[in-house]
């Protein structure tokens, strides 16, 4: 299985519809977290997923680049579907999106607000901690940055 990489302009009906059904599904349902799920973030973004042989999306992240808006290259809406986790996909999705940012974009640095509870794996890919923890929508997160070692 292979990972995709779309512009918002590049998605099918269906896999968008996929995409934000599993977004909901983890962020919405399994956190019991109410927010507003679609923020016009995806319109900039760069998607990242790879789906199972039935076309379902097993493991997502978008990458927000840098605009105008913005002067920082963001990771979010890291999501892995639960029967799919602890595989090593994360792992995997997260190095692809690495190599994407800093090679296709050439950005030198990535940006994420991480759940606290995932910010050792984070950790593992060179990611650092750079505020305290914060409550998101009433889960603890806290902001992390990688740098390309130049």
């Amino acid at each position: 299985m292979e990972f995709i990489l779309k512009r918002f302009d590049e998605l099918s009906n269906l896999e968008l519809y996929n995409i934000i059904k599993e977004r909901v599904n983890v962020f919405i349902v399994e956190q019991n977290c109410c927010y507003e799920e679609l923020d016009d973030k995806d319109l900039l973004s760069i998607h990242l997923f790879r789906k199972d042989e039935f076309n379902n999306i097993i493991a997502y992240l978008r990458i927000i680049p840098i605009s105008e808006q913005d002067k920082h290259t963001y990771i979010g809406r890291v999501l892995v579907k639960k029967e799919y986790r602890n595989k090593g996909i994360f792992l995997s999705m997260m190095k692809a999106a690495q190599e994407f940012i800093f090679k296709e974009l050439g950005e030198k640095e990535i940006n994420l607000s991480a759940q606290n509870y995932l910010r050792n794996g984070y950790e593992k890919l060179g990611f650092k901690a750079i505020s305290n923890v914060y409550l998101e929508d009433d889960i603890p997160h806290i902001k992390m940055v990688k740098s390309l070692r130049l």
